[in-house]
């Protein structure tokens, strides 16, 4: 049964290595290695697989978009917090509850997808597996840098 999930799943590797080769190295590799633990933590079945895939790459497209535009929104400011004006931080959190509400939109539409993809026990396990993914990146990252 293995072998034949790691059919499926090496050409899907394969074009999002491919659709991410212009982020960098880093980013690939992360990416890579994100596939493969939510591979694992899934257990999805081929035709799963196959409808799954595609949603969740288009998902995190949106989603970086989305964090590309908030970092952006911080960046073009180049602000120091004390010398906002009142209309200017008004101006600024009125941005910030867009960009929220994109997220959420974003979120939602993308869970109601995967509901005709995958069971809610699967959709739970997948939220579960992104963070424990998250924690781990994250610990590697400290363990590096000591």
């Amino acid at each position: 049964m293995k072998i034949y999930k790691l059919i499926i799943v090496l050409p899907l590797l394969l074009i999002s290595l491919n659709s991410s080769a212009q982020k960098g190295p880093g980013r690939e590799r992360i990416k890579t290695l994100k596939v493969a633990f939510l591979t694992e933590r899934l257990d999805l079945s081929s035709k799963e697989a196959q409808q799954f895939w595609p949603i969740y790459n288009e998902h995190e497209d949106v989603m970086e978009t989305i964090k590309r535009d908030e970092r952006a929104q911080i960046r073009e400011r180049g602000f120091d917090i004390n010398s906002l004006s009142d209309e200017e931080a008004s101006a600024l959190l009125a941005e910030f509850l867009k960009i929220k509400k994109r997220k959420e939109f974003a979120e939602q539409k993308f869970l109601t997808q995967m509901q005709s993809v995958i069971s809610d026990k699967k959709i739970i396990l997948l939220i579960k597996a992104e963070e424990d993914f998250k924690r781990r990146l994250l610990q590697q990252m400290r363990n590096r840098r000591n």
